[in-house]
């Protein structure tokens, strides 16, 4: 976009409040296999324990996840994605299209930030599974050479991105910060295999700086300070796929 290009404002008095969705990779490679014009999916919003509840439920013909490089025909992506609501803090963000003419329009202002995140289930934990296998598979190849290589390379001291890297590394504690996503993977990852953490063993299994974790961590954990399980974390309802022990009796009784 050029600095002399022009929106077309006429829509503002009648644009509405739009989402901004964040949704998993997965999720976006399997509306691509939607027909034109085709319909991906239904959000209901409902009322669930008194709190208003969203989810986004994968139409049924596009929950199969062979065309995403699975053989396993039985492997197939999660159909229900509840959504997990966010303010704009303070922020003021607009949505604009353009048009086939290249004509750039406003659209909507964002009124909320929202992550679309799957149920846990055996769908789900297989998905993960293929993920870690494809990201460990390593992308290097071994080749025989009919002769020998001539061409002289000289060699670089120290390449640019690792200068970048050091730097970034001295000035964060030796710990870089990952992506958000990246960090909450390894944290639901974690809780997947047990309940409670405290914040030092987190810091071990993430490799991130405390007080980035902390900041993540109060997002979708909460902290115990007193009790068994004083100064620790466990995820909040809306993430676990277990129901504590709280939870338990009140079911019982």
């Amino acid at each position: 976009m050029s600095d002399k290009t022009e929106i077309n404002l006429s829509g503002v008095k009648q644009s509405h409040g739009v989402w901004l969705v964040k949704v998993p990779k997965y999720l976006s490679q399997q509306w691509e296999k939607a027909t034109e014009k085709g319909e991906v999916g239904t959000i209901s919003i409902g009322k669930k324990h008194g709190k208003s509840e969203v989810r986004f439920s994968l139409n049924e013909e596009l929950t199969a996840l062979g065309a995403v490089g699975e053989n396993d025909a039985s492997l197939q992506v999660p159909k229900d994605h509840p959504f997990t609501m966010h303010t704009v803090g303070g922020q003021t963000m607009v949505v604009f299209s353009q048009s086939d003419t290249d004509e750039i329009s406003l659209e909507g202002t964002v009124v909320h930030r929202v992550e679309c995140r799957p149920d846990v289930d055996d769908n789900y934990m297989k998905l993960k599974k293929l993920q870690m296998k494809e990201s460990n598979k390593s992308p290097r190849l071994s080749q025989q050479l009919d002769r020998a290589v001539t061409t002289v390379f000289k060699p670089v001291a120290n390449h640019d991105f690792n200068v970048v890297y050091d730097k970034k590394k001295k000035s964060e504690g030796k710990m870089v910060r990952a992506e958000r996503q990246v960090v909450l993977d390894m944290l639901f990852s974690a809780f997947e295999k047990h309940q409670y953490y405290n914040i030092k063993d987190l810091v071990d299994i993430t490799k991130q700086p405390v007080t980035y974790l902390k900041e993540i961590l109060k997002e979708v954990g909460t902290y115990t300070n007193k009790g068994a399980h004083k100064s620790t974390w466990e995820l909040k309802p809306e993430y676990r796929h277990y129901q504590s022990a709280e939870e338990e009796e009140m079911q019982m009784t």
